[in-house]
This record gives structure tokens, C-alpha cells and sequence, in this order.
């Protein structure tokens, strides 16, 4: 099978969109002839044209507005912010109109939006342009949060949040965009709320999330040289949850960590513990379910304080060989 990158993946998810209803459409600045902050929408204004690949002025509170508007409106809306932090701006928008129109109108009127949001730390854009603020979002009633780790799970993934009729929001983690994965021409889906077990073990399960589940599976790699056999499960969806295929792992092996790059504090991560906590997956715990997080401090320019502050490979190892 061919690999693309990442991007390309994207890309061909929303072209493919794009091409069976012509009520798909993008805005956001930059994403016409500049192909976007990180090149994803390279090309498609020449198929599409400048009426579906709609270049906005430097306000994320209007573009915002605009498509939960046209979504109301029975278009499908993709809207692109350049940097997920600057979705602080737009957060009335999704927040307040957009996660709950379908609930306060009894179901008569729909937001069918997906917001895309490059997020994370590496790539050296410093503390207001490197966070991962997806706990947010998933605190937020109305709203289903995406995270996809590799270029099959974003193409699966962004057709079935285009065809959603309710607000999506889409992180993609920067560093990812080059990376390439076996991908289908074809078209296809992955349901939402379906987690994927990217590598069965039996000492310890670990939830990982974005960007985590490369490095985990990369830490799994070194630890079975050791004779450590480690199961990784990656959500692929943080809200819905798959609880289920978390849970009958945890039985089988035991013990739970769960990896991601956000502050440690008050992270997505500890929602999944607790989860595992209060579940029969409780009774087979050989050992208090542990988190792996990131530092509480903003992120640094410096390269080498950017990678302390979050964790990797390493630490992910470490962290482990702690719990066993």
C-alpha cells in the first residue's frame, strides 16, 4: 500500500469531501493560495475554487462565527485556526453557541462543524503557540474531540467528523504532519468513540494520546528487549470515549499508565485513571494506575527545555520500570 504523510491525508479527506457535497466548505486565514500554517490545504483552491476555500481576515471570533452560522444554515463548515491556542478567541463561538444550539433548540437545529487545530509542543513556536488544550474541550458538553496519532487514523477520522452533525473538534499535532503511514486511496471511515490496540502486551497497559502513542510505542520497543512486554491503547477519540477496550485491558494486564503531552495537572489523562478507578478493571489492579504528564510551565523556546518539559521516550520508559 502507498504512505503518505499526515497532511496529505488530511487533505485527501477533505477533497474527497469536498468533491461529494458541494455544502463542504473551508475558511480560515492563509488556506488558499499558501496552503495554510503547515501546508495541508496546499492545491485545493485551484480544484475548488476561492467561494469553498474561503481565505478569512485575522480574527478567529469571525471565522468562528461564520461557520456555526453556515452550519446552522445546513452547510458543512471546516473551519481552520493556524495554531490551536488562538482558539481561546473563538471559544464564545464553540463554546456557547455552537456545543449547545442542538441541545436549547430540542434538536431542530444542527452545528455540523469540524475545528481544526494544529496543536502541541517541538517545533519551537514557544509558550503562546505549543499547548495542548484538548481537557478543555472535552469538559465542554455538545462538543466530540478528536486526536488522531497517524496518517491512516486523521483520513478515517476527518471523514467521519465532516459527516457528524454536531461540532468536532480536530487536533492534530504539528510534528506529525511529515510523518507518513499506510493509507488507502480509497475512501473510508473510522467511527468515532472506537479506540485501537497498536500494540498488544501483558505487564502493563498504557493509554496514550497524539502524540504519545509513537513515543510510547517507540519506549515499548525498547523495553521488550528487556523482556517488558507493554499493550498500548490509543483512544483515537477523547470524547466519545472507548472505555470498554481500556478497561478489558487493564484486566488482562494488570496495571495502567496513561501518557500525554498536556500539563500533567488537571490533563485529559486523569479523567481516563479515574475512569479505570471506578470500573470492574479496579479489582485486577496489581498497582495504583499512574499518569504521565506534562511540567507545569509554559512552554519553553529553548529546544532543549521544549522536550523537558513534556514527556519522551525516556521518560515514558522510566515511568514504567516505576510502576513495575
Amino acid at each position: 500500500m502507498r504512505e503518505i504523510t499526515y497532511a496529505e491525508a488530511l487533505k485527501e479527506a477533505m477533497s474527497q469531501r469536498m468533491r461529494e457535497d458541494e455544502n463542504v466548505f473551508m475558511l480560515g486565514e492563509d488556506i488558499g493560495i499558501y496552503g495554510g500554517a503547515f501546508g495541508v490545504t496546499n492545491g485545493m483552491i485551484e480544484e475548488f475554487g476561492p467561494e469553498r476555500i474561503r481565505i478569512t481576515p485575522i480574527s478567529e471570533a469571525a471565522i468562528s462565527g461564520c461557520a456555526v452560522g453556515a452550519a446552522m444554515m445546513g452547510m458543512r463548515p471546516i473551519l481552520e485556526i493556524q495554531f490551536s491556542d488562538f482558539v481561546m478567541i473563538a471559544m464564545d463561538n464553540i463554546v456557547n453557541q455552537a456545543a449547545k444550539m442542538r441541545y436549547m433548540f430540542g434538536g431542530k437545529a444542527q452545528v455540523p462543524t469540524v475545528v481544526r487545530l494544529p496543536s502541541g509542543s517541538g517545533a519551537g513556536f514557544a509558550a503562546q503557540h505549543s499547548q495542548s488544550l484538548e481537557a478543555w474541550m472535552a469538559h465542554v458538553p455538545g462538543l466530540l474531540v478528536v486526536q488522531p496519532s497517524n496518517a491512516y487514523d486523521a483520513k478515517g477520522l476527518m471523514k467521519t467528523a465532516i459527516e457528524n452533525n454536531n461540532p468536532v473538534i480536530f487536533y492534530e499535532h504539528k510534528l506529525l504532519y511529515n510523518e507518513k503511514a499506510e493509507v488507502p486511496e480509497e475512501e473510508y471511515n473510522i467511527p468515532l468513540g472506537v479506540a485501537d490496540v497498536k500494540k498488544e502486551g501483558t505487564d502493563l497497559t498504557v493509554v496514550a494520546t497524539g502524540i504519545m502513542v509513537s513515543r510510547t510505542l517507540e519506549a515499548a520497543e525498547q523495553l521488550e528487549k528487556e523482556g517488558i512486554s507493554i499493550e498500548v491503547i490509543d483512544p483515537r477519540t477523547i470524547v466519545p470515549l472507548d472505555t470498554e477496550t481500556i478497561i478489558q485491558s487493564v484486566k488482562k494486564t494488570n496495571r495502567a499508565l496513561v501518557v500525554y503531552e498536556a500539563v500533567e495537572r488537571g490533563g485529559y489523562g486523569a479523567e481516563i485513571a479515574s475512569m479505570i478507578g471506578e470500573s470492574e478493571a479496579f479489582d485486577y489492579l496489581d498497582a495504583p494506575v499512574s499518569r504521565l504528564g506534562g511540567v507545569a510551565t509554559p512552554i519553553p523556546y529553548n529546544p532543549t527545555l521544549e522536550k523537558a518539559a513534556v514527556p519522551q521516550v525516556e521518560d515514558i520508559v522510566a515511568k514504567i520500570k516505576t510502576i513495575l
